[in-house]
């Protein structure tokens, strides 16, 4: 704790907080999937002061229930196994311990996090970078898709945190190229996904770079019977964590519309016209549909962005980047978006296709209300798909409702919005104030982003 206290020569306790630039208040109601702690503040963990000004300059106020219960007991270095919903602040619960556990003068790699998508990576590495800004930790993200040649050059400098995906950082480890043999703090969030069978052999050979004293951290929303069979394998009696009760966030109301597959782009074109969107993600169940529903929906007038598996990794990256910063109000993807993708502005997700699972539905569900606030999830649903409408009902223990000819905003509007929260005024403005009570106004997306539908990319 001494290094903690040794860059603070302030002269009381608190002063070190009136030069914090934090981001202005979040005014939006928040669920009991966020709220309902016990009261333990981010300063009664013992926390390092400049992970703290990373902490409080991101806007954290108060811990969220997973950030209560694992924050504590991971750094007690227990083994940790902690299913929580998604949206609920899984990511800060992994990473503030993290970081708290880097020593800043090694130089050597201390932490590894794995996650199942590129995407999620890009993600995870900035919420470290954000929270140890002050910390003088160095993180470096690597995923598939990219150069390897950029990746050992990276890995020839410091690097105290290494975030990416199994088979990159697997690539990197066989190559002697990432040293692994000194980390001893070892993460999978949406484990399970990185435990499924296409990961799990990975996983295995991953581990043995490791150092056999590793403190292991599990997260995810669903933990499938692959979960406890690695948990009796490499944990050391993990303390677990389930917040569960629930599987879907309170912040989400469901609805499904019953139609006819000719009627779906007619549907969502209504949707579009009625529903008050700051953004939205659409699902659909191929990359060929994605594009050919982007296509569609730039057609109709509006601005749509798409994603998927077979883009190139730069098209993907961008596409990703200019969304999350609001030049577009509408994104088409399959499930490559479904796992921990936070965009805090998204309020509206709609699958066009009905998913087949009840897992893939709770992660696609998941991008709206996130962190405890509102959102809408709209299911376009064939004769095909009653079998899995009701399925999915089952299995997660939640209804989802015909979809009413009137949908009250109050459900997924925020009150505040486009107050204080500067992610959705980025969002409005980027699409120039369209979509405004049905009229399908919406910009086409500006030529500097790289996929936009409509531009020659969507065939």
């Amino acid at each position: 704790m001494s290094q903690a206290t040794s860059s603070s020569a302030t002269p009381t306790n608190n002063d070190w907080k009136a030069g914090l630039r934090a981001p202005p208040k979040d005014m939006r109601p928040q669920t009991e999937d966020v709220t309902a702690t016990k009261g333990t503040e981010f300063e009664d963990m013992y926390l390092r002061r400049e992970l703290l000004m990373g902490i409080f300059e991101a806007g954290f106020e108060k811990p969220s229930p997973i950030q209560e219960e694992a924050i504590p007991k991971a750094l007690q270095r227990r083994d940790v196994l902690a299913r929580a919903k998604n949206g609920t602040g899984k990511t800060a619960a992994f990473v503030i311990p993290t970081l708290q556990q880097v020593d800043p003068t090694e130089n050597k790699i201390q932490a590894l996090l794995l996650v199942p998508t590129r995407e999620l990576a890009l993600q995870t590495s900035q919420v470290c970078k954000t929270l140890g800004k002050h910390m003088g930790i160095q993180v470096m993200v690597t995923t598939g898709g990219t150069t390897l040649k950029d990746d050992i050059l990276r890995l020839s400098e410091t690097v105290h945190v290494l975030v990416g995906t199994p088979g990159r950082i697997l690539d990197l480890a066989g190559k002697n190229v990432a040293d692994l043999s000194h980390c001893p703090v070892f993460v999978m969030d949406e484990a399970d996904k990185l435990l499924s069978p296409e990961f799990a052999p990975v996983m295995e050979q991953l581990l043995s770079y490791l150092p056999a004293d590793r403190q292991v951290m599990l997260f995810s929303a669903t933990f499938p019977m692959i979960v406890k069979d690695f948990k009796e394998k490499h944990m050391k009696t993990p303390y677990e964590i389930n917040l569960m009760e629930e599987l879907t966030l309170r912040g989400v109301t469901q609805y499904y519309a019953y139609v006819e597959e000719r009627q779906k782009v007619h549907c969502l074109n209504t949707l579009f016209s009625k529903l008050q969107i700051n953004q939205s993600i659409i699902f659909c169940n191929s990359t060929n549909r994605v594009e050919l529903l982007a296509k569609k929906i730039t057609e109709l007038g509006y601005s749509c962005f798409y994603s998927h598996a077979k883009m190139l990794q730069s098209h993907r990256n961008r596409v990703f980047h200019d969304f999350r910063n609001g030049q577009c109000r509408n994104l088409v993807c399959s499930d490559l978006l479904t796992r921990g993708i936070d965009i805090q502005a998204v309020n509206v997700v709609i699958n066009f296709d009905f998913p087949k699972n009840s897992e893939t539905y709770l992660h696609r569900i998941g991008r709206s209300g996130r962190f405890g606030h509102l959102g809408l999830a709209i299911n376009l649903v064939t004769y095909e798909d009653r079998f899995n409408l009701y399925k999915i009902e089952q299995e997660l223990g939640t209804e989802i409702s015909p979809i009413p000819p009137a949908i009250d905003r109050g459900l997924y509007v925020a009150p505040s919005a486009g107050g204080d929260d500067q992610q959705q005024k980025r969002a409005q403005a980027g699409a120039n104030g369209a979509q405004r009570n049905g009229a399908p106004q919406q910009q086409r997306a500006p030529q500097r982003a790289p996929i936009p539908a409509g531009s020659g990319a969507a065939r």
